[in-house]
């Protein structure tokens, strides 16, 4: 958007998806259904989009967007949608384990 040559923004990308990854991976560790709540579909989501920009550069203003979309909409939603369980098909508290 602001002119900046891609060889100096993909390390940037890189930190980004991959501390994205470290902390799915936490979360995984804490909660085993957390993958199957709607905020760790949104979280695999926004990384999936993020990510996506290496692929397809030109669309990155608007893969980027997408993302912030998608986060801003999930983690200001009530908890009962956050914490819904596709796999369930109800809320579920996901008591943490780790």
């Amino acid at each position: 958007m602001y002119g900046v040559p891609r060889d100096q923004l993909l390390p940037a990308l890189a930190g980004t998806v991959g501390t994205g990854g470290a902390l799915m991976a936490l979360e995984l560790y804490r909660s085993p259904v957390w993958p199957f709540q709607v905020r760790g579909l949104a979280t695999f989501c926004k990384l999936l989009l993020t990510a996506s920009v290496a692929l397809w550069w030109d669309a990155r203003l608007w893969l980027l967007t997408a993302a912030v979309i998608v986060g801003g909409v999930s983690s200001h939603m009530p908890g009962r949608y956050r914490y819904y369980s596709l796999l369930h098909g109800q809320a579920v508290d996901g008591r943490e384990s780790g």
